[in-house]
């Protein structure tokens, strides 16, 4: 592959990168805090591919000029079709982690707080990350969800003998090591959605715990109250 054709893979890949950061597409892939390392690659890879163009139209020419000055040679044809998975990135957006994932990995354990956990904002529905519910419901018992009613938000994933669980992917640092927080669900209300079904859930703490079947973590239950079908956040990982 001959350096021009490089050149345009990398000017493409580039773009792709911009376009990726600047429309979330790349919070699919990575966490947000690394938008700024992103869009400064990207423009780059784009700075470094227009000017590997520019020399090797600019020596083209040249050779075109003068056919005696040096010996051509002809590259591959093939080297083009690199070009491919470039224009699939551009054009097509992969699905977030979702069900499948999490029903292969254990739930991330709930995490003790070195203090006492502060109370929640004010006002009822209060949405609380799925992480922090969990947190909250199995090492401070639940007093500090007392009397409030709660929002998760999450995609549905089936838990043990099917019955349906709340599910949020976590990414450390992109979606390769991503790994699930679950919630399991109880109360009289059933949620009646299909796997990958993003869900707004309203209820309050069940001290009800369970266990992973995958891992073994602990896994706090919510008592739902009421629900309904949400479209995917633009960040979809929590």
């Amino acid at each position: 592959m001959n350096r021009l054709a490089q050149a345009v893979v990398m000017l493409l890949f580039g773009g792709a990168i911009i376009r990726a950061t600047l429309t979330d597409l790349f919070l699919r892939y990575v966490k947000e805090g690394l938008r700024p390392f992103l869009l400064l690659t990207g423009a780059l890879l784009v700075a470094a591919a227009v000017m590997t163009i520019w020399y090797e139209l600019r020596a083209l020419r040249h050779r075109q000029e003068d056919p005696d000055d040096g010996h051509g040679h002809h590259e591959p044809r093939v080297g083009w079709l690199l070009i491919l998975p470039v224009v699939g990135l551009l054009l097509i957006a992969p699905p977030a982690l979702g069900a499948f994932s999490a029903g292969q990995a254990g739930s991330i354990a709930a995490e003790p707080s070195d203090s006492d956990y502060p109370p929640l904002p004010p006002g009822d529905p209060v949405s609380v990350g799925m992480l922090d519910y969990a947190s909250r419901a199995v090492f401070d018992g639940g007093k500090s969800l007392s009397g409030r009613t709660v929002r998760l938000t999450g995609f549905i994933t089936p838990g043990p003998g099917g019955a349906p669980m709340l599910a949020r992917m976590v990414l450390n640092c992109c979606a390769a090591d991503g790994r699930p927080i679950k919630v399991g669900l109880t109360g009289d209300t059933t949620v009646d959605a299909a796997p990958d079904t993003w869900v707004r859930i309203d209820g309050v703490y069940s001290s009800k715990v369970g266990k992973d079947p995958v891992n073994g973590a602990k896994v706090a239950y919510l008592e739902v109250k009421s629900w309904q079908e949400t479209t995917e956040p633009a960040q979809p990982y929590a």
